[in-house]
C-alpha cells in the first residue's frame, strides 16, 4: 500500500521536471502551441495552478470549493478552457502562482483528519487519491508542454501512479461515454523499461489488455491515439474500452488523432 507521504513526493518529483522544462523558457515560446487545440504553455501551467487552487480548497473550504463547482456547472463544456484562459499571466507571475499553490496543497492534504474525504468534479476522494490524481494531471499536461518543446515521453517510476488510476477508471470510461460497464473484470499487464511487469486484476480474466506502461499512461490521459500505442486487448469489452479511456473526471474528451506520420 502506498502512503500519502511517498505519493506527495512522486507529486513534488514530477511538478518539479515539469517546472524544469518551462522555468527558462522565453515569453515567446510560453506562447507555444500545444497539443491540446488552443491552449498555449502558458495555458497548461495555468491550468495546473487552477486545478492545485481547487483541490486546496477542496481540503480547506468545502464551501467555496462548492462555490467554484456550481460556476463551473453552469457551463461544463468549456469551464476548463476558460479558466485556463483567465488564469494566463507574466511567466513569471504565473510560475510563482503554480509553485505556490504546489506547496499549499501539499500542506492542507497532510493536514487532513485520517478518513476525511475531499469533494470533487467527480466522486468525493480521499487525500491520497487527490494526490494521485494531481500526479496523472500533472503529467499529463507535462507531456503536452514536452511535446511542444519537441521532446519525447519518457518512462519514470511514478507512473506507476497514472496506471493506478487508469485502471480504476476502467468503469468509467465507459460511462462517461454512455456505454454499459463492462460485466467482466479486466486483466491489465505493462511492462516497464526496467524489466517489471505491473500488473492489476485477477490472472484468469478473459478481458485482457497488455503493452507497454508508457503507452497505457499515454492512452488514459488520451495523450495518444490507440493505433499509435503498442497495446494489446483480447475480449471484446477491452477492445472497446481502448477507444474510450479516461482516468480523468468529467464528459468524454476529445482524445488524439492518429499520427500521419
Amino acid at each position: 500500500m502506498v502512503t500519502l507521504p511517498e505519493v506527495l513526493a512522486d507529486l513534488r518529483a514530477e511538478s518539479e521536471a515539469l517546472d524544469r522544462l518551462v522555468a527558462d523558457l522565453s515569453e515567446v515560446d510560453w506562447s507555444r502551441p500545444t497539443p491540446a487545440p488552443g491552449w498555449t504553455i502558458a495555458h497548461q501551467i495555468s491550468h495546473l495552478a487552477w486545478t492545485d487552487h481547487a483541490a486546496t480548497l477542496a481540503a480547506t473550504d468545502q464551501d467555496e470549493f462548492m462555490r467554484h463547482l456550481i460556476k463551473a456547472m453552469e457551463s461544463p463544456e468549456d469551464f476548463v478552457d476558460r479558466a485556463a484562459a483567465e488564469g494566463i499571466a507574466p511567466p513569471l507571475e504565473l510560475l510563482t502562482r503554480w509553485r505556490d499553490g504546489r506547496e499549499a496543497l501539499a500542506k492542507a492534504l497532510t493536514a487532513m483528519p485520517p478518513g476525511e474525504k475531499l469533494p470533487w468534479f467527480g466522486t468525493a476522494m480521499s487525500p491520497i487519491s487527490s494526490a494521485t490524481g494531481r500526479v496523472m494531471e500533472t503529467w499529463a499536461h507535462g507531456q503536452d508542454v514536452a511535446e511542444a518543446l519537441n521532446q519525447s515521453p519518457t518512462f519514470t517510476p511514478r507512473l506507476r501512479h497514472v496506471v493506478h488510476i487508469g485502471y480504476r477508471t476502467i468503469g468509467h470510461s465507459f460511462a462517461a461515454h454512455g456505454r454499459p460497464t463492462p460485466t467482466e473484470p479486466f486483466r491489465v499487464e505493462l511492462s516497464t523499461p526496467d524489466g517489471d511487469l505491473w500488473t492489476y486484476g485477477p490472472e484468469d480474466a478473459n478481458q485482457r489488455v497488455t503493452g507497454p506502461a508508457l503507452d497505457f499512461c499515454l492512452l488514459v490521459t488520451q495523450r495518444r491515439h490507440p493505433a499509435d500505442l503498442a497495446l494489446q486487448a483480447t475480449g471484446d469489452e477491452a477492445g472497446e474500452w481502448l477507444g474510450l479511456a479516461q482516468a480523468f473526471a468529467g464528459p468524454p474528451g476529445a482524445g488524439r488523432e492518429p499520427s500521419t506520420r
